[in-house]
């Protein structure tokens, strides 16, 4: 904070620090701790006492013992006591979450969102509203919110929230952060989906340990979030990595929903799937995408030929990704999960063709998070600030 000694300063580093090691490995021993954050022992106690007395943490007995056979101290969240709100808007759901410290869903809602191409703003707000007032009623008495994270499908300025354009749901320069927070009084803060999917992914996912990932995310369209150095790649206005825009197929190919032709989305989003396999007259969305990966399996010469071509798209995409940014792990996630795992070989023939030799050490996998990544990102976007700098946080929290 202004005014704070280097001392201070420090102090406070480490306070996150700890904070954000015990949130994201769940009980911890203080000398796992000190190993981690290369701090001393006699710090670490100072520290995890200091959380302690904010009642953020607690340590309890592990049940093993140490070198002196006493029982080593582990320091856990106060996940009950500590919650965030957390929300998904996605094309056709909308999800709401009370998240305790350390990551531990509390409870959650969901209902569906009607697929338009009108902008929707009141009633999505009003049903979110409704979402997270049940859940702050629904807590204990003696439980905070920390914050609110949401998750949009579409391009959100980091400046302010506003969300800029959503073409699958037609919405443009749409105030949607301020008239979240006025209708459930709370601070919001909001990212694109597959940002949040990403940085979910990095931090509890199918990317921990790596430092370098790109996430695909499928919902109607085509998302994507890459992390670099163990940070988000977000642009000059947080717009960055909209992956599902890369250009693939640029003769003949599908028009796209941005303006443009032969993007990635065009090419292996639901449309291109549903369309190529002949069944455009059947349920879309996620059950309809699952529909034709399970058909193919089950046989389906149509099936197979539409989950080929769109893995061979996939495939070039996918390459693309690699040879710019030699991530140690490419996640597939939301419906590019399920797409991936039936056409993998595909895949995997464009990566061991085309990648350059050095990087086709790379690991292709599917999210472990699956539809909900997006959500846990929002959650981890609302514990940013306390992460940050745990005593301030408090100290401005409303009870």
């Amino acid at each position: 904070m202004k005014g704070d000694t280097p001392q201070e300063e420090i102090r406070r580093h480490h306070l996150g620090a700890v904070l954000r090691q015990v949130h994201l490995a769940g009980p911890i021993s203080r000398a796992a701790l000190a190993n981690r954050l290369g701090l001393n022992r006699s710090t670490i106690l100072a520290l995890a006492t200091r959380l302690t007395a904010a009642g953020l943490v607690r340590e309890e007995a592990s049940g093993t013992t140490g070198r002196a056979g006493r029982p080593s101290l582990v320091v856990r969240p106060e996940s009950g006591r500590w919650y965030v709100l957390a929300f998904d808007v996605a094309v056709d759901r909308l999800v709401a979450a009370r998240v305790g410290l350390g990551g531990l869903v509390l409870e959650r809602r969901e209902a569906p969102r009607r697929r338009s191409r009108h902008a929707d703003l009141d009633e999505v707000v009003g049903v979110l509203a409704g979402f997270g007032r049940a859940l702050v009623d629904a807590a204990p008495r003696s439980a905070r919110c920390l914050g609110v994270g949401t998750s949009y499908c579409g391009l959100v300025r980091a400046a302010d929230g506003m969300v800029l354009l959503a073409p699958n749901v037609g919405w443009t320069d749409l105030d949607f952060v301020p008239a979240l927070s006025r209708r459930l009084g709370l601070p919001v803060a909001v990212g694109n989906e597959a940002h949040l999917g990403a940085v979910a992914e990095h931090e509890r996912g199918a990317g921990i340990g790596q430092q370098n990932l790109v996430y695909l995310h499928g919902d109607v369209g085509v998302g994507g979030g890459i992390i670099v150095g163990g940070r988000l790649l977000g642009g000059d206005d947080g717009y960055g990595a909209e992956l599902g825009h890369m250009i693939v197929n640029p003769f003949g190919g599908r028009s796209c929903n941005c303006g443009s032709r032969g993007c990635l989305e065009a090419e292996v989003g639901e449309a291109a799937l549903l369309e190529a396999s002949g069944r455009t007259s059947g349920p879309g969305g996620r059950d309809g995408v699952r529909a034709v990966v399970e058909a193919a399996e089950n046989g389906d010469e149509a099936a197979r030929k539409a989950l080929d071509r769109v893995g061979d798209w996939l495939g070039i995409g996918v390459v693309n990704l690699i040879n710019l940014f030699n991530p140690g792990v490419v996640v597939f996630g939301g419906t590019l999960g399920d797409i991936y795992q039936g056409a993998a070989p595909q895949v995997h023939a464009r990566v061991a063709a085309s990648v350059l030799p050095v990087s086709r050490g790379v690991g292709l996998r599917t999210s472990m998070l699956r539809d909900d990544a997006p959500l846990v990102g929002a959650a981890e976007l609302a514990f940013s600030r306390v992460l940050a700098d745990p005593l301030d946080a408090l100290a401005s929290t409303a009870p």
